[in-house]
């Protein structure tokens, strides 16, 4: 049984299978972009780098992630989709595995640009293909499989690696993230299957596409809400880590079990196609957006319990957002979708890569007070923007 098979059918265990098949695909492909930033503790001290170069470091992946999404997106007419995930995942073993053997900060940072933009390629191809299967499948229900396997590499990958750090130490946790990438090629070439039967369409000019793509006002406000997402997301997963450690008190080693607050968002994200379809995208992100706010506000309280609740209702409402977001993109765009989606992506990853970065700066001057104001209204901006989205 190959991928393009399971996706067909509506019987209740047809949409089980197709769904635990993409869940498992976008477990593997991200997990490596967010064990590492559970580690930020650890970093700091194996490499004697400051908060915020350990922070840029962590998530110097989302670089590769923006240069490799608009490079695909140019590229897109010409890549075999099916082969296409499954080499990029297998390449992804290497810079993986390369982690252990560095001891520079730089040499890490480089190698997680390696490996964001193996991980973007893989993610953008599968986004591409599901789309393109609209006929055979409900798109909004697949897509939201896609994204409750991104919050399950968020959760496992986390835990996986605050685990695997205390037990063999950060070399053996990276070879354990190889051995992951090595199993999500096998895995993604046995379901999806070696290749296309036919080669992909050869379309016009991406230049011409981006143009088209841009000049929709209900796109653009899209592009940006999708950079705000994984702004918000980077800022408050990485840095949280340290407000964690050192003002609340929580040991390094524990960490892992604070990202059982993910748990509620596995359950509530695959419920996002229905009450996306219910409501309307635009209330949809709306709610998520607003819900962000109240999250935030709880992670100021000094009571680890309720700051681990405003962690928990950040994640569900981020991931929310993002099946909401990806789910009006997949629907709005009819023509050239891999370039559609590969703008999406790249502003998504620049918004984590900004992310890092100025809320890095912020969270040394300011902690996380001052860290948690500025995610606020990166909130209420992307909350502006969604007016432009179409009910």
């Amino acid at each position: 049984m190959v991928f393009h098979g399971a996706l067909r059918g509506d019987r209740p265990r047809d949409v089980i299978r197709r769904s635990t098949i993409i869940s498992i695909i976008s477990f593997l492909t991200l997990i490596d972009l967010f064990g590492a930033q559970a580690l930020l503790p650890q970093i700091i001290v194996a490499y004697k780098a400051n908060a915020g170069l350990a922070g840029v470091a962590v998530n110097a992946a989302t670089l590769g992630m923006a240069l490799s999404g608009i490079t695909v997106a140019w590229l897109a007419d010409r890549i075999d989709r099916k082969r296409g995930i499954w080499v990029c995942l297998a390449l992804l073993a290497i810079p993986t595995a390369a982690l252990c053997l560095t001891e520079s900060i730089w040499a890490f940072m480089a190698l997680r640009v390696v490996q964001g933009t193996l991980m973007a390629a893989a993610f953008t191809l599968t986004m591409t293909f599901l789309s393109e299967q609209c006929e055979v499948m409900a798109i909004g229900g697949a897509l939201a499989a896609y994204i409750t396997g991104n919050v399950a590499s968020n959760l496992f990958g986390r835990l996986a690696a605050v685990t695997m750090a205390g037990a063999t130490g950060l070399s053996g946790t990276f070879l354990f993230f190889a051995a992951l990438n090595i199993a999500g090629a096998v895995f993604a070439y046995v379901m999806i299957g070696p290749r296309d039967v036919s080669p992909p369409k050869r379309g016009g000019s991406p230049l011409a596409a981006w143009r088209r793509h841009f000049a929709v006002p209900s796109l653009r406000a899209t592009f940006g809400i999708g950079f705000l997402i994984l702004f918000i997301f980077v800022g408050v997963f990485t840095y949280v880590n340290l407000y964690l450690v050192k003002d609340i008190g929580i040991a390094p080693m524990s960490l892992g079990l604070v990202y059982l607050i993910f748990v509620p968002a596995i359950i509530t994200t695959p419920l996002a196609a229905n009450q996306v379809k219910k409501y309307g995208p635009k209330l949809a992100l709306q709610v998520s957006l607003a819900t962000v706010l109240g999250g935030l506000l709880l992670t100021l309280s000094g009571s680890v319990w309720i700051i681990l609740l405003g962690l928990s209702i950040i994640g569900m409402a981020i991931f929310f957002a993002q099946a909401a977001a990806t789910g009006f993109l997949s629907k709005s765009v009819t023509n050239d979708r891999a370039q559609a989606n590969g703008l999406y992506l790249t502003s998504y990853y620049l918004g984590g890569l900004l992310g890092a970065v100025v809320l890095g700066q912020i969270n040394m001057q300011y902690g996380w007070q001052g860290t948690a104001v500025a995610l606020g209204l990166a909130a209420l901006l992307a909350v502006i923007l969604t007016q432009k989205i179409k009910s």
